[in-house]
């Protein structure tokens, strides 16, 4: 896969891929940088980057991660996705943060280790939490100004140093809507490389409270029924996935 800024390459047409299916350096590109990705059956997947202004390779066009979804396989998504991740990995941890030395790649894990103070770093992950708040037949959804016109979504947010989930999940519908909420309970949970989160999807109800939106974060929230729902999250988001989970509960 060739990696450009935070998308890809891909060849166009009715069924586009992210795959290219021999080593582009013999076809003259120039890589910024290599990473072996791991094994998809038989076949070893790499990751190549090409320099942010360079143009897409000759037959392809360049392609961010989020205007692929719908577009080809789930899994081929995940692996684009997951390339974009290990080469900002290793476009970003070239130094050392605590001494400032260079790093380099240990082959026995996804890490690299700092040649003057040995510190090992890890790719960063920032866990996240969102959460389908109920209320009898509806739910809240809110609208963040930097969405799409006209969508609204769940709320979201990072987790905090010395938060639990459950805590997070509490202190962001407070802080955006100003209700309260009880019985937390799971869902699943998505990697979202937007640009390192791990996104922990929850269900609640609405414990009490009245909406007071909090502007610096959303441009507003209401309640929803099935019957009336505003544009929501395109499909394989966990966003989406809740809510149509809650619709088709109704329907049962």
């Amino acid at each position: 896969m060739i990696v450009r800024q935070d998308g890809v390459c891909i060849t166009p047409g009715a069924h586009p891929s992210v795959l290219y299916p021999e080593d582009p350096r013999a076809s003259g590109v120039v890589l910024e940088r290599f990473q072996y990705l791991g094994y998809r059956g038989k076949v070893p997947y790499y990751a190549g980057e090409i320099k942010g202004d360079a143009p897409a390779p000759k037959g392809t066009e360049y392609s961010g991660i989020r205007d692929l979804f719908g577009r080809i396989p789930d899994e081929e998504l995940a692996i684009a996705a997951f390339a974009v991740r290990v080469i900002d990995f290793d476009r970003s941890t070239r130094f050392c943060g605590r001494c400032g030395a260079k790093t380099r790649q240990l082959k026995t894990e996804r890490s690299k280790q700092c040649g003057t103070c040995g510190l090992i770093i890890y790719p960063r992950l920032s866990p996240a939490i969102i959460v389908l708040v109920q209320r009898n037949d509806r739910i809240l959804l809110a609208r963040s100004p930097r969405a799409p016109p006209g969508m609204f979504s769940l709320i979201a947010g990072f987790v905090e140093p010395g938060e639990n989930l459950e805590h997070a999940i509490e202190r962001e519908v407070k802080e955006e809507t100003g209700i309260f909420i009880k019985n937390i309970h799971y869902f699943g949970s998505e990697p979202w490389p937007f640009p390192n989160s791990l996104m922990m999807g929850f269900t609640a109800d609405f414990a009490g409270g009245e909406l007071v939106v909090d502007k610096n974060e959303i441009e507003s929230a209401f309640w929803f029924d099935r019957e009336h729902l505003p544009r929501i999250p395109e499909k394989l988001s966990i966003s989406r996935a809740l809510i149509d989970w809650w619709i088709e509960k109704g329907c049962r």
